[in-house]
């Protein structure tokens, strides 16, 4: 059924399915999300149990490793990772891309429950959670002149948070910095000796006295009553004149035993801007949501808190979502740079604007119904979505160039709009199926890619895909339609140029030299491909954001004004970078990028600086030079582990060496971090091999705790109480209207100071209680700070920027450093990370490449019905190879995942050109019975121009792209520019070498079918063939 000629006798019915397409498209358009990469995110679980104070060692041994054990055995797991450090073991439990999170949560948590009775009694009940945070959005520091800094840190906890929660897409909200409200009342140690009572008692007898409990019911006249015991009291005040009980049977009041204030606890974290003390808050999104639309949300929240209470205003201090309207306004702006680019090429050729108008419709009518498609997937507005529309803006525009210039060509004929158009969208179909039909059998293998770089590449394939299908409906439908009604008859032909009669005496040449054109045409395929080691191959390119998270770390133990102050140091020593807008610190909170595994937990010795160094068009550094300036001037800070936390992919090489022995595993990791420091260009080699933190070990003296009837546990109780407080969950608490403040009993940190405290402390015995130096020797030592975990081993992550080095170059290097080949027994080396999702990019994307080919090949094979005419038609292929790989080389472009993407397309792109000359030739031999050659050479004259149209408008379309006109175009460029360049040679050397590959493949194919006796049906066609 011939499409074209059903639509140009019944215009309306084609009419309103793209009147129906394009309100279904802009109504996608409107809902789609808009992000900046794609949510790709592995389904992730994790389970965090808590044990206050307790070692890593310990809590390795008790929970983590039986943590471990149950959740490996739920279905879909891709790898266990585990990180305990002090009072925390937290497992991340990593699925595979296609599992469902709901059910590996639910399948995460029944694996918990099964050993909850072998873990220990006073753990606090495991939290098992599914990670679906997108990583933070925004940080604003509140500036609150009048409030204390308690009152701030309340109101970011109840207001703030209260209305941010409500915003839809937000997933969590975090305080950074501020304190929390607590009673404390602090002991003094004379006191507790001088009264022979110890710290738990008073902690737990006031944790007694301090409660509302139910009391049961009552019948009075009647009526039911309930029974209620009220023990607690409104303020601190009253605190002080509690009774407590003395072991000896008198009592005494609270104040003569310590000191009761209303104040906070001992700051863990804290945060500055531009080193002035602030309360920050952030905001994560849940993954899938829109970021524009969460923060405008914010904005009106925060808008409408600012108008209830006057006095408070918001800073805003990072921001994710800047980078992401920048990058998709400059798409936009690609999108539409593009598209009149193609056109004004159009228009070059044809010189009749009717026709040029036809031609332009194809582009809004094949873009618009793919959002429709889009929405329906479930894809967001990204980088990568947008990249596709930009990229396949020239192809687009290709389908309506063919049918326009044959139906421009048969006009100058003579003939009538109408019966030309229906003549030439009739003789020209085949042709723009095929081309259609291959570009889209090239993207679709890659939407089922695996792994991470397949996520990436799903998003392109399936959206150039759509839009590649759109644009042949348009092309077949209303294209030739339109062309009837709206162009005017043409005068006579125009005599051939001076250029076609160059071209075609080349072409001749050819078809008479055929063997030595192919061979010339291998020989330079073979020369493109010595090119590819020279190129630097990576993950994803680096890219300007214009904010960079510069860690600090220092050795364990150390105190939190410790880190501060040596924050405030670098902060100094960095500000008079003139490119520096502002400084946020973050001090012993973890920066929240969306992946728990990359910024592991908070700690007081651990401080983040975001330094802004505002918009990269506004600044003549970019911002690696301006890192590394920074890195420069922090060289002489002593004591510091200074580093870039990335929130882009591509930035870090990750190695991780796991093993059962720890020794061992320290002894390799220490070496293998020794090598990698030699190894050029790597910045900031750290490892979590991990540090010692000092101790005070009490190790109890069996025979002198029986005789004096003092267990273990009351020890460790008794030091744990007095020095830190008991666990949350059993201490007393306050009630005020709006919450509960805590009440902590322990030392005041002015006596923690006091080295002998340990030993005077007061334990619990048979006759009353006994000092602990008495029973137990205390002594100082040292355990590690951190254990981290690896597929069930222990492990030592070694992490090193990559400073913009290639991914590929750098991993070569490592896998040849001695350390690597020659590792202890017991010990294994393993990539993860970028360099993991490198070697699955590399490899995914051959095996897509392969499946590409295949397809395309059997659309062509259903197309022509004819099993050699296809290999003709990819003998374009190779040819594009040189110009690919030369433009990167020559633009110092890496050849990363975008390149990749660009090198996929060229095998569409390149094999539409050669299908436009096959398939008239072998019309003009089967129809017209011309020769072989006289075919070949017609078919050169006919379809030279149309061929050089579309790829001058391909290559006009992606012009803005390649030289990155608008925002930062390091992911875009590289892609751009390997198409441009494969274009060029492709189109050159196609359309000089398929005709000669044509005649040697037809040539073949006879001999083929004289030798089994069958006459081809090409040839049956033919009245004389050649």
């Amino acid at each position: 059924m011939n499409f074209s000629a059903w639509a140009i006798k019944r215009p309306l019915p084609a009419l309103l399915i793209f009147f129906v397409l394009c309100v279904a498209g802009l109504w996608g358009f409107h809902q789609l999300p808009v992000a900046r990469f794609p949510d790709i995110a592995f389904p992730m679980t994790t389970v965090t149990v808590t044990q206050p104070g307790a070692s890593p060692s310990q809590l390795e041994a008790e929970v983590t490793r039986k943590v471990e054990d149950s959740v490996a055995t739920v279905n879909n797991v891709k790898r266990v990772i585990s990180s305990v450090s002090e009072g925390v073991s937290t497992t991340t439990i990593e699925f595979q891309l296609e599992a469902d999170l709901a059910t590996a949560l639910d399948d995460t948590r029944d694996a918990v429950t099964r050993i909850r009775t072998d873990l220990p009694q006073d753990i606090q009940e495991p939290v098992i959670s599914k990670v679906d945070i997108g990583g933070s959005l925004m940080t604003y520091a509140l500036v609150a002149p009048h409030m204390t800094p308690d009152e701030a840190s309340w109101f970011v906890d109840r207001d703030i948070s209260r209305a941010m929660y409500g915003v839809p897409g937000v997933a969590r909200v975090t305080r950074v910095g501020g304190v929390q409200r607590q009673i404390r009342v602090d002991l003094d140690p004379n006191a507790l000796i001088a009264m022979g009572i110890t710290a738990g008692d008073v902690s737990q007898q006031l944790a007694r006295i301090q409660v509302e409990r139910a009391g049961g019911k009552a019948e009075i006249e009647g009526a039911q009553q309930t029974i209620r015991t009220l023990g607690t009291v409104g303020d601190a005040q009253a605190l002080r004149d509690y009774s407590i009980a003395l072991p000896d049977g008198r009592s005494v009041r609270l104040s003569t035993l310590a000191k009761v204030t209303d104040a906070a606890a001992d700051p863990t974290e804290a945060a500055l801007l531009d080193g002035k003390a602030v309360v920050a808050f952030s905001m994560s999104r849940t993954r899938g949501s829109s970021e524009v639309k969460v923060e405008a949300g914010v904005h009106e929240a925060l808008d409408r808190i600012k108008a209830e209470h006057p006095g408070i205003d918001f800073k805003l201090v990072t921001t994710a979502i800047d980078e992401t309207h920048r990058s998709y306004d400059s798409s936009m702006t690609m999108l539409y740079e593009g598209a009149l680019l193609a056109l004004l090429v159009v228009w070059l050729f044809l010189r009749d604007w009717r026709a040029t108008w036809v031609s332009a419709l194809a582009l809004p009518l094949s873009i618009i119904p793919t959002f429709a498609v889009m929405y329906f997937f479930g894809f967001t507005l990204n980088i990568i979505t947008l990249l596709a529309l930009s990229v396949v803006v020239g192809i687009l525009v290709d389908d309506a160039i063919v049918e326009i210039e044959n139906i421009v060509r048969h006009l100058r004929m003579g003939k009538p709009p109408l019966e030309a158009a229906r003549e030439a969208a009739g003789e020209i179909g085949n042709a723009v199926i095929a081309t259609s039909l291959t570009l889209a059998a090239v993207f679709v293998p890659v939407a089922f890619m695996p792994g991470i770089a397949g996520k990436f590449f799903r998003e392109f394939g399936w959206t150039a895909a759509t839009a590649v299908l759109f644009s042949l409906l348009v092309a077949r439908l209303l294209t030739p339609m339109m062309a009837a009604y709206l162009l005017k008859p043409h005068g006579e032909e125009k005599p051939e140029s001076k250029l076609m009669t160059w071209y075609l005496g080349w072409v001749d040449a050819a078809l008479r030299h055929r063997g030595r054109t192919l061979w010339l045409a291998t020989g330079l395929f073979v020369a493109s491909l010595a090119l590819v080691p020279l190129i630097p191959a990576t993950f994803i390119p680096q890219s300007d954001l214009g904010r960079s998270n510069l860690s600090l770390e220092l050795p364990p133990g150390t105190r939190l004004q410790e880190t501060v102050a040596v924050a405030e140091q670098a902060r100094a020593l960095l500000k008079d970078i003139p490119e520096l807008k502002q400084v946020y610190t973050a001090v012993g909170s973890v920066l929240d990028l969306g992946d728990p595994s990359a910024t592991g937990v908070g700690e007081p010795r651990k401080a983040t600086l975001v330094l802004d160094w505002g918009v990269a068009d506004d600044r003549d550094r970019d911002q690696r030079v301006l890192e590394r300036e920074a890195r420069k001037r922090l060289a002489d800070l002593p004591g510091v582990r200074v580093s870039y936390v990335s929130s882009e992919p591509g930035n870090l090489l990750q190695l991780v060496l796991s093993g059962d022995d720890p020794q061992r595993l320290q002894d390799a990791s220490t070496a293998l971090e020794r090598d990698l420091r030699g190894i050029q260009g790597l910045g900031s080699v750290t490892s979590t091999a991990s540090l010692l933190r000092p101790e005070i070990q009490i190790v109890p003296n069996p025979a002198r705790a029986a005789d004096l009837g003092v267990a273990t546990a009351d020890i460790a109780e008794a030091a744990r109480i007095a020095t830190a407080g008991d666990y949350e969950q059993r201490l007393a608490k306050l009630n005020l209207p709006d919450r509960q403040v805590p009440i902590r009993v322990g030392f005041a940190e002015a006596d923690l100071a006091n080295p002998s405290l340990v030993h005077q402390l007061r334990v619990p015995g048979r006759d009353g209680p006994v000092p602990l130096a008495a029973v137990a020797d205390i002594q100082p030592g040292s355990g590690p700070s951190q254990i981290s975990r690896y597929q069930r081993q222990r492990n030592v992550t070694l992490t090193a920027e990559l400073n913009g080095r290639p991914l590929g170059e750098v991993m070569t290097e490592v896998q040849a450093l001695p350390t690597v080949k020659k590792l202890p027994p017991g010990v294994t080396f393993l990539n993860t990370g970028d360099a993991e999702v490198f070697v699955e990019l590399f490899i995914g994307f051959l095996l897509a490449m392969a499946a590409g080919l295949i397809c395309i090949y059997m659309v062509l094979l259903l197309l022509f019905n004819h099993a050699l005419m296809p290999v003709t038609i990819l003998a374009a292929v190779p040819l594009c190879a040189g110009g690919a790989f030369g433009a990167l080389l020559i633009t110092q472009n890496m050849l990363s995942l975008p390149a990749l993407i660009g090198l996929l397309m060229l095998i569409g792109i390149a094999t539409k050109n050669s299908i436009l000359l096959v398939d008239y030739a072998v019309m003009a031999e089967d129809e017209q019975g011309m020769s072989q050659h006289d075919a070949l050479i017609d078919a050169c004259r006919k379809r030279a121009q149309p061929i050089i149209m579309t790829t001058l408008a391909m290559g006009a379309g992606m012009m803005p792209i390649a030289l990155g006109f608008a925002g930062d175009s390091s992911f875009r460029a590289p892609m751009a520019i390997a198409v441009i360049g494969g274009l060029i040679t492709s189109t050159l050397l196609s359309l000089i070498v398929i005709p000669a590959a044509f005649t040697v493949v037809d040539d073949v194919g006879e001999w083929l079918s004289r030798k089994f006796r069958h006459r081809s049906s090409h040839h049956s066609h033919a009245a004389g063939g050649p």
